[in-house]
């Protein structure tokens, strides 16, 4: 009995051994097959790019230095950002003169009258969401004036901050009653984040100001009056392939009144036009009523901040039709020759000799050289027959006169309705030589679309995927966060858009900027308050995509299948010919460790030592914050290899990327 007994227990645990062996057998994966001899199609140097968009306090308030709002007095309501202090309380010492046809662009200036008496007068400007001071920066104060013959006025120029503190002081002393512009610089004794600028007139008599500015001197690369360094040098990190500028619904506008015009943006600041911002008053749950556009980042500007971040500029203009979700208002085609003719002369602004009309202009602010202009968006996010027949025209003049300029379409801002379906249709006739496509949509949306363009039409246009990002909740959304289950999402989609690298040509997340006090649209990529910056996860995502591009495709494969979310794990492989490194990047969308067996195939020698950098969060709804930059960030590590087959551990919830260098 006890001998039966035995022989039973025995054959119990032998096949509980049996199956468990035969459980990990099942559950090991076959090894994923990297052909490193065989490219399969070459990556663009345009693949991962930016997406500029003036929204959420992206340019005013935000990259663009100028620490002054309305600076000019142009705002629909002249003194929205000004104050009269409480010492000062008649409002007649402060009038808005209106010149109306003697200086259309810039018409309002500020008339300051002291009386007998009085003595003093002061007014402050509260900036955007107050002014980011840093102590021991220096800043430039600047002011045009002009002193009627009697008046004997000189200004005080000073810093103060949220408590009430005096935190910078200097001094300005007008004379003439042309107009003229008087500079002054101070240095900060003690940071804020919300500072003011205080202007106190002393004496007797009239002064008439204008254009009142207030710069840091540490903008980027120490331009005067230029862009604000910390979000730049976010920007120069990421390396871009393109910048896509100015936008987004910013080109159509609320209305053709309010679209953008290139034109007008450039030249002398002080010639630029006002106008209101088409994000002002967009959303009832983000108003933004002091929410304008001056200009100070112009056209010129764009370009130079392309070039300066290695990037190929490419701008958008207005196809003479305004927002679509909003007055839908369009010019007839028979009126449509000066917006065709604003695409040419743009052309040769960027790219025309000193001799010519436009170029003379491009060389007159200081860059004689072209900017090498290549690419060129007509309409932004456009759908119906409207705009295939106006873009129709746009190609026939551009295409006579400059047939080597490659000009971006649209499908209109869904990735999969009727209206991308019939823009698709039309598209093929037209054969542009990009096509935007955008897609917001939830972050489940972005791992089951991962195949989206493995069967693409080879033969048809490509693919600019221009605007992305995960919604957490819905679009529109002001609650919508940029959490890590979105930016991993992401990942797992753009290693489908690498892996398409002979359809998709050119990628970027939108929106860029936000502002923490003063956005509209969420989520975003970049967030900043008026002093620090920081980069969300999805940030990272992008980063560790676009600074590990390499130049060719290359196939990887699980049972001769691509990696597209089998058991979450979604993948693709490149080679960088500069660096002969051979680049895996693998997406772990599950909640478990995925260990596999990676196998190169490559004739080459493969050195034992590699780069590893993994971007990873225990939690799918982690994310960085302005008090908490970084919770979530890549971390790179060297890993020694054994040869052409590796073993690669992929830990839950993470984003890896491996470098690996041949001999």
């Amino acid at each position: 009995m006890e001998n039966m007994f035995t022989k039973k227990f025995t054959l119990i645990i032998l096949s509980i051994a049996i199956g468990f062996s035969m459980n990990l057998f099942a559950q090991k994966p076959q090894p994923i097959v990297v052909n490193v001899d065989k490219p399969k199609a070459d990556i663009k140097p345009t693949m991962w790019g930016i997406f500029f968009e003036d929204i959420n306090f992206a340019a005013d308030g935000g990259i663009y230095a100028e620490l002054v709002k309305n600076r000019s007095f142009e705002f629909n309501k002249p003194r929205t950002g000004w104050k009269i202090d409480e010492i000062s309380k008649d409002s007649s010492h402060f009038l808005i003169i209106n010149r109306g046809k003697l200086n259309e662009t810039n018409p309002r200036f500020a008339r300051i009258t002291i009386k007998e008496g009085t003595n003093k007068f002061s007014i402050s400007n509260s900036g955007f969401r107050g002014m980011g001071i840093k102590q021991n920066n220096k800043y430039n104060f600047s002011i045009l004036a002009s002193l009627p013959t009697g008046s004997n006025i000189r200004l005080r120029v000073e810093l103060i901050s949220e408590k009430g503190e005096k935190i910078g002081e200097t001094s300005v002393i007008p004379a003439g009653k042309d107009w003229k512009k008087y500079d002054a610089g101070f240095v900060a004794t003690k940071s804020d984040l919300r500072a003011s600028l205080r202007i106190s007139f002393e004496g007797t008599g009239t002064i008439d100001i204008d254009m009142v500015s207030l710069f840091p001197a540490d903008t980027w690369k120490g331009r005067p009056n230029g862009l604000r360094a910390d979000l730049v040098q976010l920007l120069a990190d990421l390396k871009p392939g393109f910048l896509r500028f100015p936008g987004g619904c910013i080109v159509e506008g609320y209305d053709l009144r309010v679209r953008y015009q290139w034109k007008k943006t450039i030249g002398n600041v002080e010639d630029r036009e006002t106008i209101i911002n088409r994000w002002n008053t967009e959303f009832a749950h983000r108003l933004t009523p002091d929410y304008y556009q001056s200009f100070g980042l112009g056209f010129f500007e764009y370009f130079q901040l392309a070039e300066d971040i290695g990037a190929e500029p490419l701008p958008i203009l207005n196809c003479g039709m305004a927002c679509q979700f909003n007055s839908a208002e369009v010019v007839p085609l028979d009126q449509l020759d000066p917006y065709i003719q604003d695409a040419l002369d743009l052309i040769e602004f960027a790219n025309g000799a000193p001799d010519t009309k436009w170029g003379k202009i491009r060389t007159q602010m200081g860059h004689p050289l072209p900017f090498n202009l290549k690419l060129l968006g007509i309409g932004n996010e456009q759908w119906g027959p409207q705009y295939f027949e106006r873009y129709a025209l746009f190609e026939k003049a551009i295409k006579v006169k400059y047939p080597d300029i490659k000009l971006v379409s649209g499908t209109g801002p869904s990735p999969d309705d009727d209206l991308f379906k019939s823009a698709v249709a039309a598209l093929k006739n037209l054969n542009p030589s990009l096509v935007d496509e955008h897609y917001y949509r939830p972050p489940s949306w972005f791992r089951e679309n991962a195949t989206r363009y493995d069967n693409y039409d080879r033969n048809s246009y490509k693919i600019f995927a221009g605007e992305y990002a995960a919604q957490s909740v819905f679009t529109c959304s002001p609650d919508n966060k940029n959490n890590w289950d979105c930016a991993l999402s992401e990942a797992a989609f753009m290693t489908g858009l690498e892996r398409n690298a002979d359809v998709v040509n050119m990628c970027s997340y939108a929106p860029l900027f936000a502002h923490v006090d003063g956005w509209q649209w969420t989520p975003d990529l970049i967030w900043y308050n008026n002093l620090t910056s920081y980069g969300t996860t999805n940030y990272y995502v992008q980063k560790l995509f676009s600074n590990n591009k390499g130049t060719q495709v290359l196939n990887m494969l699980q049972e001769n299948k691509p990696m597209t979310g089998q058991n979450g794990l979604y993948a693709t492989a490149a080679f960088d010919k500069q660096t002969n490194e051979i680049i895996l990047k693998l997406v772990n969308t599950s909640d478990k460790i995925q260990n596999n067996s990676i196998v190169l195939q490559t004739s080459k020698k493969v050195t034992p030592k590699a780069m590893l950098t993994v971007l990873k969060s225990e939690r799918l709804d982690g994310m960085n914050t302005i008090d908490n930059p970084e919770v979530i960030k890549p971390v790179n590590q060297e890993t020694t290899l054994k040869g052409k087959n590796i073993e690669m551990p992929v830990a839950p919830y993470s984003f890896t990327v491996l470098r690996i260098k041949l001999q």
